[in-house]
């Protein structure tokens, strides 16, 4: 008999599903926006948003958090219809970047 094994993930980062809320400012197709962000990871997140967006298309984030202001650049990578949609960063800037890790080290606390 074969041992059984684990599917692979496709992620590269561990997401953290959060339980304290977390909003974000978001911009998409022209159109500014503000949802809770109902998981993520240093690879993206996944927010909830009744306005559904077109997989592939870029937004600019702006968290304002206790770690201060973090910006980033990402896709919508996939959209479940009244829920929210997944977004994979694209870009982080350098001074951002230590923050949103601060901000996950929190969240993970």
């Amino acid at each position: 008999m074969l041992p059984k094994t684990s599917t692979p993930s496709r992620r590269f980062n561990a997401r953290v599903t959060l339980n304290e809320e977390v909003w974000v400012c978001w911009r998409c197709n022209g159109r500014d926006d503000l949802s809770r962000v109902l998981d993520m990871s240093l690879g993206g997140l996944f927010l909830r948003t009744p306005a559904p967006r077109k997989v592939g298309a870029a937004a600019n984030l702006e968290f304002l958090v206790t770690e201060g202001q973090i910006r980033a650049d990402a896709v919508v990578r996939h959209a479940t219809p009244g829920q929210g949609l997944g977004l994979k960063f694209v870009a982080v800037t350098d001074v951002d970047r230590p923050r949103l890790a601060a901000l996950l080290r929190r969240l993970r606390g």
